[in-house]
């Protein structure tokens, strides 16, 4: 009686204990999550692809330069005893500058005209003379020689006088003095310089492919420091020849000038314009992704992720063109795509992309 009652609770636990047991699997079979369910596709940012137009442009530096800059000095080294400028003021052609003292050579001057008048009354008296045979031949053209001689001396010093008076060449500012009324000066002595700026030249430089699109009359925009105008200038000089180290093309324009706020010396920056495209496909820079093809994007088509080789054209500073391989229409990956892969599937968050410039450099 006993051990039957024993063999009855042993019986009882080994029902609870497999009760129990199976009551776990279906608790653990709840919590277990499905694969399905738990697959979730990745989400990024896409735009989609539209035709817009484009610009071609060059974008370079350069350095404005006056119209016109003469050094002033002297032909003849002497002494200043007079400063008819004042720094920094306009001066018109022809005005008198500096004058240098030249008493010295007025009073060879003096001296050569009494000489010609002598001369002078000399060829008279011998003319009359010969007129008589009174003197030869011989010794009348000796005296219209003298005469001769004494009018080209006359003529060499008026030349020597007229260097003592420096004069402006053109009309512009003479800029700051480097001499002093009674100073001393010999010909390799700075005066002052004189500039003509306006109009104001822009000299850059461009790569030589460009040549062909660049000739006399093509226009120039260009921004200079401190202003936030930009400026016109029109080229007007192109250098014949390449420059051999960097291959590039040196160009000259003018722009006018008139309210002086362009300065000589300043630094440009250039953009030039050279075509327009219609119908142009652009796409982010961010969205290009090399490989060993060359260059691919990210598509989304179907629901799914697709890789798609491009050819590129025109670079901007935040945009490329796409001259083959996508089309107008299609979605775009722009974000993610160190995660998206080809084939996988995903979903694209539509962004603006009308922000984006659209002016290119090649």
């Amino acid at each position: 009686m006993k051990l039957s009652n024993f063999h009855s609770v042993s019986l009882c636990c080994l029902v609870m204990i497999l009760a129990l047991a199976g009551c776990s699997n279906q608790s653990n079979d709840k919590k277990k999550p499905d694969n399905k369910s738990a697959t979730k596709q990745v989400m990024a940012d896409a735009v989609v692809v539209s035709a817009s137009t484009l610009e071609n442009t060059i974008s370079t530096n350069g350095t404005l330069l006056p119209a016109e800059e003469v050094e002033l000095r002297s032909e003849l080294p002497g002494r200043i005893v007079g400063i008819n400028f004042h720094e920094g003021s306009q001066v018109g052609k022809g005005d008198l500058l500096v004058k240098i003292d030249d008493r010295e050579l007025q009073a060879q001057l003096a001296k050569l005209r009494l000489d010609e008048k002598l001369a002078g009354e000399d060829v008279f008296r011998k003319q009359k003379l010969l007129e008589i045979n009174a003197v030869s031949r011989e010794e009348y053209d000796k005296a219209v020689n003298q005469q001769e001689i004494v009018k080209a001396n006359i003529s060499l010093l008026n030349a020597q006088i007229s260097k003592t008076e420096i004069r402006a060449p053109f009309t512009g500012i003479v800029g700051l003095r480097q001499v002093s009324e009674g100073g001393y000066i010999s010909t390799s002595t700075l005066i002052a310089k004189l500039q003509q700026v306006d109009p104001v030249k822009l000299e850059f430089a461009v790569p030589e492919k460009y040549r062909q699109n660049l000739k006399p009359g093509t226009k120039v925009n260009f921004t200079v420091d401190g202003s936030e105008t930009q400026f016109t200038a029109a080229v007007y000089a192109i250098e014949p020849a390449s420059d051999p180290l960097t291959h590039s093309i040196k160009l000259r324009a003018v722009c006018a000038n008139p309210g002086k706020v362009l300065l000589p010396g300043a630094f440009a920056r250039i953009t030039i314009g050279l075509h327009k495209l219609n119908n142009a496909i652009m796409l982010p820079a961010e969205a290009i992704i090399p490989n060993l093809n060359g260059q691919k994007v990210l598509v989304y088509q179907n629901g799914k992720v697709v890789s798609q080789q491009v050819e590129t054209g025109i670079r901007s500073e935040k945009q490329i063109q796409i001259t083959s391989g996508i089309n107008v229409g299609d979605t775009v990956f722009i974000s993610g795509l160190l995660v998206l892969k080809d084939k996988m599937e995903a979903l694209p968050r539509i962004v603006n992309l009308q922000s984006i410039d659209s002016t290119g450099t090649k």
